[in-house]
């Protein structure tokens, strides 16, 4: 039978989540309760009370009720819930994790959630959910999140619907998370889509050719967040970073971005890395919102109803290769780049809407006057789609394979 945890305030919502708790039953699996309050008391029975959470935050539960304010309160709470949680998770005591709350609950859930292995199944139910309230960079990549309509406080026919269909999500992902039974080493690539960037289709045969699984993320913002994090757990062998498009929308302030560390976590941890400016022809943006500052008067192109592009000019295209130069100098493990001077993706070719030969030139001098050894730099004249780009690729990486700086097994 499968342990799922309910992290909660079970003395304001207790009829809610015994409610759940009943849900699960239902479908075969064994719910675990978590409570998460710090002023009331409980009216059910619960698995991990208030006091033991507390403890894992080295506190005790009148210490926190005694910092004086709700909020120190919540991130005190948050804390021990995250080490516990951890820790149930890691001692295979817990299969899946289903946390429910207003701002404070989802405030509290999103630091538990933060640190669970990508895969691991976790669904929250929230007042907030899909609202401006949460910042994107808190969202784990494979979370399930729901909106909790209509349930703020009491059960009513409105939230026993939202509460019983994120039950039957959590037992459904916890029934169904799959497990490679003969796993190979992952490389992992970024990239857009194919009208973009195309490498992809020749990388994944060859990768796999040669023992390994290539994983693609794509570089909206989720993506490279969620690429990282499987770097931080020690499960990507090797790294195509070729689409940084986040890296420079992060630097001009577009919303579509995975953060201020992206390009550096594969650096740290010494994982091999082969980077090249993919999608640095364009800025991103929310078609449906404004634009980045500073971009207001440029002319945006719209991709799809969700996410449009405008151009970036030379000075732009500079600043984002001293940003990138600068990240990659601080690189512990093999790194090379790939400079293509035939253009960063196929609006950048000759005739294409953002093709700027001044631009790539910008980029270029600037980011070849940064990067030094041990960064390996390497050019080639055409486009990153050609083959001539993936042939570089693959050849850099047979070599560091060949050396035993990539992991084959």
């Amino acid at each position: 039978m499968k342990n799922i945890l309910i992290i909660g305030t079970v003395d304001t919502k207790s009829d809610e989540i015994n409610f759940m708790r009943k849900c699960i039953k239902n479908l075969d699996c064994n719910p675990i309760l978590m409570d998460v309050s710090v002023l009331g008391e409980p009216s059910i029975d619960v698995d991990y009370s208030k006091h033991k959470v507390a403890k894992y935050a080295g506190m005790t539960n009148e210490e926190i009720t005694n910092l004086g304010n709700e909020n120190d309160a919540m991130i005190a709470s948050a804390k021990g819930a995250k080490i516990l949680t951890l820790e149930l998770c890691q001692k295979n005591h817990i299969d899946g994790v289903i946390a429910l709350g207003g701002t404070m609950g989802t405030d509290l859930a999103l630091d538990v959630f933060s640190d669970l292995p990508l895969g691991f199944p976790k669904c929250l139910l929230s007042t907030v959910s899909g609202s401006p309230l949460i910042e994107p960079a808190r969202l784990p990549s494979d979370i399930i999140t729901m909106l909790w309509a209509g349930g703020l406080y009491g059960l009513n026919s409105i939230c026993k619907s939202s509460l019983s269909q994120a039950c039957g999500a959590i037992v459904g992902s916890v029934s169904s998370t799959y497990k490679d039974d003969n796993p190979k080493p992952i490389v992992a690539i970024t990239s857009l889509g194919t009208s973009a960037l195309r490498y992809i289709i020749t990388l994944l045969p060859e990768l796999e050719k040669r023992g390994f699984e290539a994983a693609v993320f794509h570089t909206t913002g989720m993506g490279g967040s969620a690429m990282e994090s499987l770097i931080r757990q020690g499960r990507i062998s090797a790294v195509m970073d070729f689409s940084l498009v986040e890296v420079s929308n992060y630097f001009f302030e577009s919303e579509v971005n995975a953060g201020k560390k992206r390009l550096e976590i594969a650096g740290e941890l010494s994982v091999p890395q082969i980077v090249a400016p993919g999608g640095l022809t364009v800025v991103d943006a929310k078609t449906w919102s404004s634009p980045p500052k500073g971009f207001e008067k440029r002319e945006f192109r719209p991709h799809n109803r969700l996410v449009t592009c405008a151009a970036l000019e030379p000075e732009e295209r500079k600043k984002a290769a001293t940003i990138i130069g600068n990240k990659l100098m601080k690189a512990k493990g093999p790194t090379a780049f790939i400079m293509p001077h035939g253009g960063f993706d196929d609006w950048d070719r000759e005739g294409e809407w953002a093709f700027d030969r001044k631009a790539i030139d910008a980029f270029y001098l600037e980011i070849k006057s940064i990067l030094k050894k041990p960064v390996e730099f390497h050019e080639i004249k055409q486009n990153i789609n050609d083959p001539e780009f993936t042939n570089l690729a693959l050849m850099i990486f047979d070599k560091w394979v060949n050396e035993g700086l990539i992991n084959n097994k």
